[in-house]
């Protein structure tokens, strides 16, 4: 069967490669052109329903293979909306800088930006807009809702419980302005936060910081106030972009085909011509298999994969654990946490897959509490210097209604056996016994979350407890504190997850990205850009 598989698996790359076409029109002069709107996902979508478009990772992916294909000069980064995740855009940023390394150029064009996608143009060896074009670079602003007044007017009373001096998340019900705790905790990632802004657009521009922190104070620029600052190296419309790029392309090597200097190739087309492409698989073995195992949201009991539950993603990282073919997971988390039980059975499956393969964690904008609690237990982990992380505490509780009742003519009665029976009730609040409970119950918790952190990170639960306290960290600082192992995103993850693998450099291998995201029908998706699935149940790559 395994034969007849990557059998079909080359007859099926055939098909596509004659699908496809002829991408290259040329075997020089070509841009893969980039178009990043908003937020990025991180999971591609191709074909059917809706444009296709690339996901965080595949588009670091063509940026990567961009820089060791001769046949491409560059990349032409076609920026439209924000990009609302910091962690993605220093990835992207990254990515840029490392492919202007290998020797190829990097244009960007955008009609307007905010400060997160201009630090990705800094990258870039030309910034174009529009003369209508606008760059609001303002720097940086972290708000919160309070609840308090409102709920007080209504007649409901929150019942909050926390352990962790900066465990704040149920401020939001309890007070009418932020606490001390929080504005530090916030102060500090955002003041890194800010210099990564700062000194990246330093570097990118040749400005001094200090002339960047100046600008911004003095923004939004229009495009041409731009270009006069040197924010932006010139006024451009669409139109004019290929003969913009003329300059910056490579001359023609000796007998290359085509006429044309620059030739624009769609980064999808580029992704399933090139990238994604494994070549032809040995008809009597396997090639190894790695996992990008995504888990965003947040954190719960129960089954599928809607958020990161402990039935689908614990199904999943056991039935990783004993496929043969499957040499180590990338552990993608993007979550701000969740359920406290949930968090502990995932965790122990990722403890249990890391005693058999290499698990890598890549940390994306928000790794805290649950997120983080599932985190710890692998080999390595990655964050973004930015990455919102730690928040090692516990908070619960609920929102006492009776006054809500009240005012709405409603009574609610029961009856119980049990002194703490209705302890849950949302018509009443907690008495005084009731309230120590449930603080017994969460420094229970809170102490297991210690002892998980301490024991994946290698530190003493005293050391974790000075640095816990449900206090937010950047990935800069969680990394000084011993909570993170490296800077760096999805594709250094990968890279350090390849080698704890046993694989050779340039070695191929199977790239499958999980959960799988059911395709209809199956040949289609396989035609035009799976790029790897697990069965469940079958425990199949392919």
């Amino acid at each position: 069967m395994g034969a007849l598989r990557r059998t079909f698996a080359n007859g099926t790359r055939v098909v596509r490669r004659v699908a496809l076409g002829r991408v290259f029109a040329a075997d020089s002069g070509n841009w893969i052109v980039l178009d990043i709107e908003g937020d990025l996902a991180e999971r591609s979508h191709i074909g059917f329903g809706r444009p296709s478009t690339l996901g965080l990772l595949d588009t670091l992916r063509c940026i990567e293979a961009a820089g060791d294909d001769h046949r491409v000069d560059g990349v032409l980064l076609r920026l439209r909306g924000n990009i609302g995740r910091f962690s993605h855009a220093l990835s992207l940023r990254r990515a840029l800088g490392e492919l202007r390394a290998k020797g190829k150029r990097v244009a960007v064009f955008a009609e307007s930006m905010a400060a997160f996608p201009y630090l990705v143009a800094t990258a870039a060896d030309r910034i174009w807009m529009p003369e209508s074009g606008n760059l609001f670079l303002v720097g940086l602003r972290t708000e919160r809702y309070y609840l308090r007044d409102v709920l007080d007017r209504i007649g409901a009373k929150p019942e909050v419980v926390h352990v962790g001096k900066f465990k704040s998340a149920g401020e939001t019900f309890t007070r009418d302005s932020m606490s001390d705790e929080e504005r530090e905790q916030v102060e500090s990632w955002q003041a890194d936060v800010w210099e990564d802004l700062v000194t990246g657009i330093a570097l990118g521009r040749s400005l001094e910081p200090s002339t960047v922190r100046d600008l911004i104070d003095t923004g939004p620029y229009s495009a041409a106030a731009a270009v006069e600052t040197g924010l932006v190296d010139a006024l451009v419309y669409a139109d004019e972009i290929e003969k913009r790029l003329e300059p910056l392309a490579r001359a023609p090597r000796p007998g290359a085909r085509g006429p044309r200097r620059v030739h624009l190739l769609p980064a999808v087309d580029y992704f399933l011509a090139h990238v994604m492409d494994p070549g032809f698989v040995p008809i009597f073995r396997d090639r190894p298999a790695l996992v990008y195992l995504l888990a965003e949201g947040g954190v719960r009991s129960g089954e599928g994969f809607r958020g990161i539950t402990s039935g689908g993603m614990g199904g999943l990282l056991a039935a990783l654990r004993e496929d043969p073919r499957v040499r180590g997971v990338a552990l993608r988390i993007d979550s701000g946490g969740g359920d406290a039980l949930a968090s502990d059975l995932i965790h122990r499956r990722v403890e249990q897959l890391g005693r058999e393969k290499p698990v890598v964690v890549s940390m994306g904008e928000v790794v805290a509490s649950g997120g983080y609690y599932i985190a710890a237990a692998a080999d390595q982990v990655f964050a973004e210097s930015g990455t919102v992380t730690g928040s090692i505490g516990v908070v619960g509780g609920k929102i006492n209604l009776a006054g809500v009742y009240e005012r709405l003519g409603i009574s609610k009665e029961g009856v119980q056996q049990g002194a703490r029976a209705g302890m849950l009730s949302e018509a009443r609040g907690f008495n005084s016994d009731e309230r120590a409970a449930v603080r017994r119950e969460m420094q229970a918790i809170y102490g297991t979350f210690l002892d998980r952190v301490a024991k994946g990170r290698s530190k003493s639960r005293e050391d974790v407890e000075k640095i816990a306290q449900g206090r937010i960290w950047s990935g800069r600082r969680a990394q000084a504190l011993g909570l993170v192992d490296a800077l760096g995103g999805p594709l250094e993850a990968l890279r350090d997850l390849a080698t704890r693998a046993g694989l050779q450099p340039h070695e191929r291998y199977t790239l499958a990205l999980l959960p799988r995201v059911p395709r209809l029908p199956e040949w289609a998706g396989m035609l035009f850009g799976t790029t790897g699935s697990w069965k469940a149940g079958r425990g199949m790559l392919r």
